[in-house]
């Protein structure tokens, strides 16, 4: 693992060069999808670094997204608009991203998932758009770290009683009572906040709305799988006490989803509806985590992965349409499809990815998060039912919004759009359809 981390740094010389890093970043993805990883054990271990195939999976996803972050982003290369600076954060923030999913220390872990939050928000205060975007930062930095100062304090607990932090020799706490609750809880909470669950999803839109489209396109795609990465570590540990709470868990899951999913059907902003579409997608991840089955956990590595791309490229959109119209809102950038009939086709397929259509991973993904759900409790179908069906309601209601209709009066020419941008688009999509080939090996990869 360390030659890529030592990849990264070097990446950081390059900075002045936009090219240079894309290229770079792509040749890194390339090189590290050849280390694949099918199989149950770590591999690359050494310097409490090492993967195993749900860290291997969630560091290419890293690289390739952070590539295709750089490719969307021309328009800070093209203003001058601090251009070096920017390829430098998203560097930083992609080596604390590769960091956080290699580590094999808790304590490591907490420091690189932490870590990950200074390069967003600085990305977020520094090419954002609106002057919202001050609140938007203080809202995701105090709803993470409140939820994250409680988890330090578990490990610190946790190190006290076991004399290590090393993931393979914690032992599972066993007991049961109102402080082991307490301290399961304060352990997964940071990870909930992160994913975000439903009630604790409040900084995920603001962030998104506010941030530019690399914020958006690398929140989206990777730092929301932090946490489901971090419950696939930590519930191991509080296996006893995790059954008692599956109930809860699965409940704000699929409801908190289904309201979710009633709150897109009314948004005019473009990219407040993809955030919040992010949260219906979520929820439905945390109950396959919660319920740890072998469905429920490849079914969530699968649908993380998919909406990783998936989301991604419809950001990647909205900012096409944002930087040619010159506002997010469906009631003015409607109509779409009159002068960039081209770039509806995209539109089209990341939409159908995003009420998982096939033949994309998502639908693979959801199909055993249904199955795990549905196994766990007969109620919950009504739930699941409901929220596949809004899915697909408030997917169809932004496409038909974006693309249909009277286009904006003094709106008059416009170019289609550009070979990056098709490239982009592209890439994203590719995967996305692409994986599910190999669908055995991406959802019991776990």
């Amino acid at each position: 693992m360390l030659k890529f981390i030592v990849y990264g740094l070097l990446m950081l010389i390059s900075v002045k060069s936009w090219v240079v890093v894309q290229s770079l970043l792509f040749l890194m993805s390339f090189i590290f999808g050849l280390f694949c990883v099918n199989s149950f054990f770590m591999s690359s271990v050494g310097l409490s670094l090492g993967m195993d195939s749900v860290s291997y999976i969630l560091i290419l996803l890293s690289f390739w997204i952070t590539a295709l972050v750089v490719g969307g982003s021309q328009k800070v290369e093209d203003s001058g608009n601090y251009s070096s600076l920017f390829l430098t954060m998203n560097i930083l923030l992609l080596l604390s991203l590769v960091l956080t999913f290699s580590c094999l220390d808790y304590l490591m872990f907490y420091v690189c998932f932490e870590s990950s939050l200074i390069p967003t928000l600085i990305l977020i205060l520094g090419w954002g758009y609106q002057p919202e975007r001050l609140q938007a930062g203080i809202y995701m930095l105090f709803y993470t770290l409140f939820a994250s100062l409680p988890l330090l304090v578990s490990l610190i607990s946790l190190y006290k009683m076991e004399g290590t932090l090393t993931i393979s020799l914690v032992s599972t706490v066993e007991g049961s009572g109102m402080i082991l609750s307490i301290w399961y809880v304060c352990t997964v909470f940071a990870f909930i906040v992160k994913l975000p669950m439903f009630m604790v999803h409040l900084w995920l839109p603001k962030a998104h709305v506010e941030a530019p489209v690399a914020g958006s396109m690398i929140l989206a795609g990777v730092l929301l799988k932090l946490g489901g990465y971090g419950l696939i570590r930590v519930l191991p540990l509080f296996a006893g006490v995790s059954k008692g709470f599956v109930s809860v868990w699965i409940s704000v899951g699929v409801i908190g989803g289904v309201i979710v999913s009633f709150i897109c059907l009314r948004q005019t902003d473009i990219k407040a509806l993809i955030a919040y579409s992010s949260v219906a997608h979520m929820g439905l991840v945390l109950c396959g985590l919660m319920l740890f089955s072998w469905w429920g956990l490849g079914g969530a590595v699968s649908v993380m992965v998919g909406h990783g791309l998936c989301s991604s490229g419809l950001f990647c959109l909205a900012n096409m349409a944002y930087e040619r119209v010159g506002s997010r809102s469906l009631l003015v950038s409607k109509g779409l499809l009159n002068f960039m009939p081209s770039m509806a086709l995209w539109w089209f397929l990341l939409s159908a990815g995003n009420m998982a259509a096939p033949p994309t991973l998502n639908l693979l993904g959801e199909i055993s998060l249904i199955i795990s759900v549905v196994s766990w409790s007969k109620v919950s179908i009504l739930a699941v039912g409901l929220l596949s069906f809004f899915s697909a309601a408030y997917t169809l209601y932004m496409y038909s919004l974006s693309q249909h209709g009277k286009y904006f009066s003094s709106l008059f020419s416009c170019c289609s759009g550009k070979v990056r941008e098709y490239l982009v688009l592209m890439l994203h999509w590719l995967p996305l359809n692409l994986l599910i080939l190999k669908g055995g090996s991406v959802v019991y990869l776990s």
